[in-house]
């Protein structure tokens, strides 16, 4: 067994060992809990615009790009331009791809930024509902012959995820990924939600992810790499593709 082979060995240890410590994995679940009301995903930015984003969510993100070199990453969800400009970073790093950005309301002073960005030159925008048959007809044919990633980032309501997940899931590449963000609100005390955003445990993308994986089997839970995590949004809702 060469070093590489070794160290990739004991990595795979490591996460074995972590599935199956259940103390270690409350914990992260508590810390979750007690962060939650924080805002702690609102803290960072990624080349100056704020992402919006747990960091160890991102370093699994860079893994699975640099896993599946996408031709294309589809985000529905733009809000300060964070994270599909930390997607076109690595497409630019990797020095291939580009990056569809899909939100219902791109705020002026968002798009300035974004595009004055110069990560900008791998993104393409679109506004408009990311389950509005157009909006879909438009990111598929723009997906045409590509292989591509899929990140669920935008409203997350159950029946809105699901529709995504109908939407956008078929175009990933068999190995790739789609990706549902903010699966955690299932995990989550039921007065966190209480404001004017509807989801909240029982209805979110959760189970929206429980629902979609029981009508098609062309996705998995990717357990590993949420052990490996442990500290993620999106528990869960790391879905490889291993059927074409």
């Amino acid at each position: 067994m060469n070093p590489h082979e070794q160290f990739e060995q004991e990595v795979r240890s490591n996460v074995d060992g972590l599935k199956a410590d259940r103390d270690v994995q409350a914990l992260s679940r508590i810390w979750l809990r007690e962060i939650t009301p924080h805002k702690y995903a609102y803290n960072f930015t990624w080349m100056g615009r704020p992402i919006i984003q747990f960091p160890q969510d991102m370093m699994a993100m860079q893994e699975i790009v640099w896993q599946v070199k996408p031709d294309l990453i589809i985000e529905t969800g733009i809000a300060h331009g964070g994270s599909v400009l930390y997607y076109a970073s690595l497409l630019e790093l990797a020095g291939h791809g580009e990056v569809i950005g899909v939100d219902i309301d791109i705020r002026a002073h968002n798009r300035e930024a974004i595009e004055a960005h110069p990560m900008s030159r791998r993104l393409r925008m679109i506004q408009g509902s990311s389950i509005d048959a157009a909006v879909i007809s438009q990111v598929h044919e723009l997906a045409r012959g590509k292989r591509a990633i899929v990140v669920l980032d935008s409203n997350h309501t159950h029946e809105h995820v699901l529709a995504e997940l109908r939407a956008y899931a078929p175009l990933v590449c068999e190995g790739g990924y789609c990706i549902v963000m903010d699966t955690l609100v299932e995990d989550m005390p039921a007065h966190f939600f209480t404001g004017e955003r509807p989801w909240k445990p029982g209805d979110n993308p959760k189970t929206a992810v429980r629902a979609y994986l029981q009508e098609n089997d062309s996705f998995v839970v990717d357990e590993d790499l949420e052990a490996k995590l442990l500290i993620t949004v999106a528990p869960q809702g790391y879905l490889k593709r291993v059927k074409g």
